[in-house]
């Protein structure tokens, strides 16, 4: 019965929670809320992951110890649905890397649209920037670079000088590129089923199919992209409760991995009215990338 009831929610609440959010009130950083998934039997991760719109990584970050192919039938996971805004300012389109969402904020709606991506691989890694949109292009065309051309080769396949649009394109069937560098970084669908939450690209960012259709019908040129690498946020709510939510960092190419520690400012708050971090430094070694209520609302 507990499951069939869990079920039901989540079928009733997964189209209104999944991506769209209201922009929190003033002097709040935190949205949605946490949704939960009874496992049926035949389920994997990365289904209920594309079922939810939520990254393959993130879900099972939130579920550590579950066999992401093989999960127990009845298991009720939890969906990392609610979520601590990155601190930067609340316009365009906002990628924190750390946590391989894309945000799209349109304040004057008071929404904020999420998704998961896909991110570059090691040796390949998505570089942080302050950019904005440069072209739209639908049914894009793929010219891969010399590099990528040799790692394929070096593997025995050939790819062609240019891929025509279509479903063997690995861009899918919308692109933006951004102004960044050469203009050699894009925001783009796929034609493959799996790869979005991961790293997984060559740099690139990669949406679902539905995601990037629905985003490069919202944006123009010229809009505004932030791409950060930030694996802790931190909200400091009106109500004086304090959430943390941190994610595995990212290895980069050299091997190293940013250090995770009690931000500063926490510190000084939380020394300030003579709190213990020990909750914030529980939340920041667990790195379950869901926010945890580290101090609890003041009754003053």
């Amino acid at each position: 019965m507990i499951r069939k009831f869990l079920s039901l929610m989540c079928c009733l609440s997964a189209p209104v929670f999944a991506a769209t959010y209201e922009l929190p009130a003033e002097g709040s950083n935190l949205v949605g809320r946490t949704q939960y998934h009874a496992i049926e039997k035949g389920e994997t991760l990365a289904n209920i992951a594309k079922q939810y719109d939520v990254g393959f990584l993130s879900l099972m970050a939130a579920n550590k110890g579950v066999d992401p192919f093989l999960p127990q039938e009845d298991y009720v996971l939890t969906i990392p649905t609610q979520i601590i805004l990155p601190q930067v300012p609340r316009e365009g389109i906002v990628i924190n890397l750390a946590e391989l969402r894309l945000y799209y904020f349109e304040p004057e709606i008071n929404k904020v649209h999420v998704f998961p991506v896909g991110i570059g691989r090691i040796g390949r890694d998505t570089p942080e920037m302050e950019t904005k949109i440069s072209q739209k292009r639908p049914n894009p065309t793929w010219t891969p670079p010399k590099s990528i051309r040799k790692e394929y080769l070096d593997k025995g396949i050939e790819l062609p000088a240019v891929v025509p649009a279509g479903p063997d394109n690995p861009l899918g069937e919308y692109a933006l590129r951004l102004a960044y560098g050469h203009g050699e970084y894009l925001i783009h669908g796929t034609n493959k089923d799996f790869g979005i939450g991961m790293r997984v690209s060559a740099g690139c960012i990669r949406m679902n199919p539905a995601d990037i259709e629905w985003l490069f019908a919202q944006v123009t040129r010229g809009e505004k992209v932030t791409i950060i690498d930030e694996p802790i946020k931190v909200a400091l709510e009106p109500d004086r409760s304090v959430f943390v939510e941190a994610h595995e960092p990212l290895t980069r190419s050299d091997g190293s991995k940013k250090n995770l520690n009690v931000p500063l400012e926490l510190t000084w708050w939380l020394e300030e009215f003579d709190l213990s971090d020990s909750k914030a430094r529980a939340a920041i070694l667990a790195q379950n990338g869901v926010p945890v209520e580290v101090v609890a609302p003041s009754l003053n």
